[in-house]
This record gives C-alpha cells, sequence and structure tokens, in this order.
C-alpha cells in the first residue's frame, strides 16, 4: 500500500500553518516526521487522519484519491497525544475490546503482568501511553499514525517499541512523529522534515542540520 498526502493547506484564522505539504509513506518503510515545536507535526497527523479538515488537501492510496475521512474507512488507526482508552476501564477489558492478546503484551512488558484487573487510570502515566501505543500498533490496521509515542515511556519500553514498530512495518504502512529526533532517526527509513508549513524530504541526516533542525554538532 502507497498511501501519499499532497497540497494541503491549513489556515487557523488568518495565520497560515500548513502550505506545500507533501508525504509518501508505504508498507515496509517507517516513515518518519520531525520538525520544531508548533510547527504543525501532530496538524499533519489529524489531517491524514481526518480529525482537521484544511482548506486543501488531496490523500491517495495506490494513485486512488481518497475523498472521505480515513477514519471513517478500515485502513487507518491513530495514536494521539491525549488518552482515548476510558479511565474505569479493567485492562482485561480493554485487551478484549481491541482484540489484542494479553500474554503476548505481558512477554514483551513483563513488569506489567499483574495489571490485568487495574483499571486504566490506576496506571502510571508512561505505562497508559505504553499500552496505547501497543494496542494501535498491534490493531488491524493498515495504516498506523504514531504522534510522540515515546513520550513520557521509560527508557527501557522505548527499545521495545522501538523493535515492534520495525517488525510491524512489514505489514503495515507507519508514520511516526515525535521531538525525541533520535528515536526516529534510528528506526526511520524515510524521514521529513516539516518546516515553515512545508515538508522537505532528508536525503541524508545531516540535512537536518543544513536545514538549521539541530545544531551543528548535534549528530556526532
Amino acid at each position: 500500500m502507497i498511501l501519499e498526502i499532497d497540497n494541503v493547506e491549513l489556515y487557523f484564522k488568518e495565520k497560515r500553518i500548513l502550505n506545500g505539504i507533501y508525504l509518501k509513506a508505504k508498507t515496509g518503510k517507517v516513515t518518519g516526521i520531525l520538525g520544531s515545536n508548533g510547527c504543525g507535526k501532530s496538524c499533519l497527523m489529524n489531517i491524514i487522519f481526518g480529525n482537521i479538515n484544511p482548506k486543501y488537501k488531496l490523500i491517495r492510496i495506490d494513485k486512488k484519491p481518497i475523498l472521505k475521512p480515513l477514519y471513517r474507512t478500515k485502513f487507518v488507526a491513530l495514536l494521539s497525544q491525549t488518552n482515548f482508552i476510558p479511565n474505569k476501564i479493567r485492562l482485561k477489558t480493554v485487551f478484549k475490546h481491541f482484540n489484542t492478546n494479553w500474554e503476548e503484551f505481558i512477554s514483551f512488558f513483563k513488569n506489567l503482568k499483574l495489571s490485568k484487573n487495574r483499571r486504566f487510570n490506576e496506571l502510571s502515566g508512561g505505562e497508559r501511553r505504553l499500552i496505547e501505543v501497543y494496542i494501535v500498533l498491534k490493531s488491524d490496521r493498515k495504516i498506523i499514525l504514531l504522534d510522540e509515542p515515546f513520550s513520557h515511556i521509560a527508557p527501557l519500553y522505548v527499545e521495545t517499541i522501538k523493535k515492534l514498530i520495525i517488525e510491524e512495518k512489514s505489514k503495515k504502512v507507519i508514520i511516526i512523529t515525535d521531538h525525541m529526533y533520535r528515536h526516529i532517526i534510528d528506526i526511520a527509513d524515510t524521514i521529513y522534515l516539516l518546516k515553515n508549513g512545508c515538508t522537505k524530504l532528508v536525503d541524508k541526516i545531516t540535512d537536518l542540520e543544513d536545514y538549521n533542525y539541530l545544531n551543528a554538532g548535534s549528530l556526532c
């Protein structure tokens, strides 16, 4: 599957947020989006998902224009920066509802083995984030949008999530953005830099310094 986003133009009141956007992502590759805080990364993810309706946009799947919001299809799952699991629900119910295997989950995250009967709001912020990342990543959707998946997650778990993303990409389109740029660099096959409302394809990692996203020497 090939997903393309083109000709996105987004305004908030009179301020132009995005303009001249193009992004291509495909099954078998992790596509990363980098950019400074407030540059519009989350807006772009929500435009792809269909939560935000910009002035202009063109979304194509395998070269066919998609005219309805992607969230109305069975193609896409979005991990946003806010929790989507209700606070009072128990984890065993969450995993059953999302058709996700609890035993497989705890094989990766053994520290949560005894949490099956706990309510979602009884977990730490990092644990809640971890569960939502896992559920979205393991969903049956063919397009996975991950907005800041590494936020608040313990370093030990971050490495496991990165391995899971690499495993899942063989059968899914995965688009990921995070302010922790080194994690994106580690796992992304293709990277776009979002700057001044436009996307720039990063041909080589040192371009991030040339475009002044990173200070000179940051990659050493």
